[in-house]
């Protein structure tokens, strides 16, 4: 048998080498080649529908196929994560993770996957503050008039979160072992619901995402007495921190897109530049901040490290706090 020559042995292992490279950029180049669904956790009008709604518009219009956003809401986001660990690892089925994702790591005992092995991470999108809120009949102004009101009325004050083993509800836990008052948590199946009956009066108090919250904040329907955030927020500016009354409270929503563990990390770096790009546009940036939020994107191993150090922290907390959930 005729061996080749040198020069054309070397070129046929580097074109042998190289083909790799060229299907893993000819499946991102292909990719998206259908719809794609964004599932989330929660019910529709509320702030992460509003964000993935956002987020998804722009990736349609530069990606050419469109992004679905699915709303798969019930226990805490579970349910929703749980659809995207079981979806084929391509692209077309994404999650919006957020911050119940790391609190339900350390709240829940069997979940059906493991968040932060099972999930990778495509890109952050935005960090926003909670709003404690009042319903406008009840007789307080400030955090320490608050704190006053439930200690004269031990278990009396009900005050709702979007859901129970969210962020919401641990934030209200952490609140009451802080300020050491007896209050009723009532959990809902997201922001829109809960914001209704809070509005109606059905609820006393709420601890709600920011963007869910504000546009009733501005009209004066809720009344606002602090945000959960170590500084406060641009949106609101004369609302105080709830630091600046119980220094060792701090507390907020952060979101961003997943992908089943497995996604090729082409797929995974082309949505990262699409949606850093999109994080960078002015209409994006100028609709975040005007929810309350900041921006928050960098590559996937910038989402992965602050979604370990989120899901630490809340770990500390819900352990700390004894938090249960039925």
């Amino acid at each position: 048998m005729k061996l080749p020559h040198r020069r054309q042995f070397l070129h046929l292992t580097a074109g042998a080498a190289a083909l790799p490279i060229l299907r893993r950029v000819a499946r991102a180049q292909g990719y998206p080649n259908r719809p794609v669904r964004i599932v989330v956790g929660f019910p529709a009008g509320g702030t992460a529908d509003i964000g993935a709604r956002l987020i998804g518009q722009w990736l349609s219009e530069r990606l050419g196929q469109q992004f679905i956003v699915e709303n798969r809401p019930g226990a805490a986001t579970a349910l929703a994560t749980e659809a995207v660990v079981r979806a084929p690892a391509d692209g077309h089925t994404l999650l919006w993770a957020g911050t119940s994702n790391a609190v339900n790591a350390a709240l829940y005992d069997k979940l059906n996957y493991n968040f932060i092995r099972d999930v990778v991470m495509v890109a952050g999108i935005a960090r926003t503050p909670l709003i404690l809120e009042v319903h406008p009949s009840v007789p307080v102004s400030t955090v320490p008039e608050l704190i006053a009101y439930a200690k004269a009325n031990p278990g009396k004050l009900s005050v709702a979160s979007f859901g129970a083993g969210t962020v919401s509800h641990v934030a209200i836990e952490l609140f009451k072992m802080i300020a050491g008052v007896d209050i009723v948590h009532v959990p809902y199946r997201g922001s829109a619901p809960m914001v209704v009956d809070l509005l109606g009066g059905q609820v006393q108090a709420s601890m709600d995402n920011l963007p869910t919250s504000i546009e009733h904040i501005k009209a004066r329907r809720l009344k606002p007495l602090a945000v959960t955030t170590a500084a406060r927020s641009l949106a609101l500016p004369d609302v105080p921190t709830v630091s600046e009354f119980l220094p060792d409270f701090e507390a907020s929503a952060w979101n961003g897109v997943g992908a089943p563990r497995n996604t090729p990390a082409d797929i995974v770096d082309k949505l990262n530049k699409e949606i850093n790009a999109g994080l960078a546009d002015s209409k994006i940036k100028t609709r975040i901040a005007e929810l309350g939020g900041t921006t928050l994107g960098g590559s996937p191993a910038d989402f992965s490290s602050h979604v370990a150090a989120e899901t630490e922290k809340w770990a500390k907390v819900i352990r700390a706090a004894n938090i249960k959930v039925k």
